[in-house]
């Protein structure tokens, strides 16, 4: 197919994914192989749609929607580097773990940039003493045990952040290790007009609600320390205010009110609030009241009451 046909087939698609969708995820694809690639597609493809391409065409594309959807535009700046984009109408969170979960282990290339520290185990290598040279060289303490190489002690080769030498790499290779994997790295997130980092996925309605609570206590606990009536302080001020009313009121006999009332009648006969625990008390505790009756019955053959 000649260049101009491609070019042609390829902004309509992109027009249409724009159009049909209104969230995109823009994923790194720094050493995604193309195989690993239509893993990934074929992962997300009920949830959503990856596009690949050269970024410029991709903003050319662009560029003809911007009439039509201004808001894309905001997307334009970080389309840049080894990038791809995932269109979907999905939750973004569900979409966002199956993006991420396809990864595959790889070797410690050299000149790249280390996902995370790597340590080597003290133990026996598998490697012939002839090796024993490249060990010292690189600082490791070994012996030859039985034939092959041992490493005495744990040693850390590559530290997180740190790009890999030539000696690391080839170390790590001897030794078949592959501290790495590689995927698609979620850069940032579209939703309709609004950019944010991925990390906000992450934020749940629970750990919302638990902000929203400490803030509202807060702003709570100043109002009332202030004496400024808020929005979040006027009920504790009801409250408190009911508290001293009742307070009032049970201190005395001529100050009262309906509330108060019912609180006083409780008081005075708080066993007619309460049949459902007297009638579900342990049977264990009925012996009592069965002795104090029987102690009763007998003082008062004797002659004279209990409260006498």
């Amino acid at each position: 197919m000649a260049k101009g046909d491609r070019k042609a087939e390829y902004f309509p698609k992109v027009h249409s994914m724009f159009r049909q969708y209104q969230k995109v995820f823009l994923v790194g694809v720094d050493n995604v192989g193309s195989s690993q690639m239509h893993q990934i597609r074929s992962a997300i493809r009920v949830k959503g749609n990856l596009l690949m391409g050269k970024n410029t065409m991709i903003k050319k594309a662009m560029r003809d929607l911007i009439e039509e959807m201004p808001q894309i535009e905001s997307l334009m700046p970080y389309i840049k580097g080894n990038v791809g984009l995932v269109f979907t109408n999905e939750d973004l969170r569900d979409v966002r773990d199956l993006i991420v979960a396809n990864k595959v282990p790889a070797a410690a290339k050299v000149g790249v940039i280390a996902q995370c520290s790597v340590s080597i185990p003290a133990g026996n290598s598998g490697i012939s003493p002839d090796k024993t040279s490249f060990f010292q060289q690189l600082g490791i303490s070994t012996k030859v045990v039985k034939g092959a190489i041992e490493i005495l002690n744990d040693v850390q080769v590559i530290k997180e952040g740190d790009r890999v030498g030539a000696s690391e790499a080839e170390l790590l290779t001897m030794l078949n290790i592959t501290p790495f994997q590689y995927g698609c790295v979620i850069n940032l997130v579209y939703d309709n007009g609004n950019i944010f980092e991925p990390a906000i996925l992450d934020v749940t309605d629970s750990v919302i609600m638990t902000h929203y609570n400490s803030a509202l206590e807060n702003v709570a606990s100043m109002s009332l320390a202030l004496g400024i009536p808020t929005v979040a302080s006027v009920p504790h001020v009801l409250i408190n205010g009911f508290k001293d009313l009742l307070a009032v009121a049970l201190g005395t006999e001529g100050i009262s009110f309906e509330a108060a009332d019912k609180i006083k009648e409780m008081l005075k006969n708080p066993q007619q609030f309460a049949p459902a625990a007297s009638s579900s008390a342990p049977a264990s505790t009925s012996a009592a009241p069965a002795k104090e009756e029987a102690k009763e019955e007998s003082e008062e053959e004797m002659g004279f009451g209990l409260f006498d």
